[in-house]
């Protein structure tokens, strides 16, 4: 059962001051692009690239590969604590002992079968949407509740920015049967999935980030804490005043939510009202 928490109310700040507040945030955070998750998962890949070199290059050193297996393979380890969550830690510091294990089961097999992984990663992510959330699905029951702390006039509309195969689709739809709710995805294949499994919303191609999310009473985001800046600046700049932005599990540090609501499970949808009040 999700429970609604308000929070305490204070006078708004001029929109024009938070927004620019929040432009100069996510310019520092645009800086600091350089850390090991900035494009995820680029750095997951260019630390395997590395591990692999350092190995082969000990290899050829030392002579001895267990020795300098186990050298790249704490270089992974050393370089994966500068992942942003446990699940990037984990991804980054097991990829090279796997395809170690995997190389030696698979050399049977011809050099171009390799090629098909990668090839599938790229179709369902494209490298224009790494700096976006990967494919992780909205839980059923994230939403449950939100229409109670939102309520919102019949046929409002409301966007699931970046929508994968439409799991949020279908918790917006339950919330808001009489919402007009659309989705917008880059991945084309998550999107015509979507498209076909979602018949009642409004799916589209296309990126999250150019689209005008002015016309929307609520959007909605499942992205990355890397994301929460861009998301806060935009959508200052863009939604109409008393207009919602909700983000499931990730905050916007600099603004102060109106509600949050809270399940069993722990997980917490972060909502703010334009004009956004700041922290600071």
């Amino acid at each position: 059962m999700r429970t609604l928490r308000p929070l305490r109310v204070e006078a708004a700040r001029p929109a024009a001051r938070a927004r620019r507040a929040l432009l100069a945030r996510e310019r520092v955070v645009h800086l600091r692009a350089v850390r090991l998750d900035a494009a995820w998962p680029l750095p997951a890949l260019l630390v395997w690239a590395l591990c692999w070199g350092v190995d082969l290059a000990a290899t050829a050193a030392l002579r001895q590969p267990v020795l300098a297996a186990l050298v790249a393979g704490a270089l992974g380890a050393a370089l994966s604590l500068a992942g942003a969550t446990p699940w990037r830690r984990l991804f980054v510091g097991a990829g090279f002992p796997l395809s170690l294990a995997v190389s030696g089961a698979g050399t049977a097999l011809p050099s171009w079968v390799w090629l098909l992984p990668l090839g599938l990663l790229a179709l369902l992510y494209p490298l224009r949407a790494w700096r976006d959330a990967p494919l992780f699905p909205t839980p059923a029951d994230a939403l449950r509740g939100l229409s109670q702390g939102v309520p919102l006039a019949a046929k409002a509309a409301v966007l699931d920015g970046g929508c994968g195969l439409g799991n949020a689709l279908v918790e917006l739809r339950r919330e808001y049967p009489q919402a007009a709710i659309e989705g917008i995805e880059w991945s084309w294949p998550l999107w015509l999935l979507a498209a076909l499994r979602c018949r009642f919303a409004r799916v589209r191609r296309g990126d999250l980030w150019s689209a005008d999310w002015s016309r929307y009473a609520l959007v909605y985001l499942f992205q990355r804490p890397e994301s929460m800046a861009r998301a806060a600046a935009k959508a200052a700049h863009e939604l109409q005043p008393g207009a919602w932005l909700a983000s499931l599990e990730f905050e916007i540090a600099a603004l102060l939510p109106q509600l949050v609501l809270e399940g069993r499970d722990g997980r917490r949808v972060w909502l703010y009202r334009a004009p956004f009040r700041s922290v600071a």
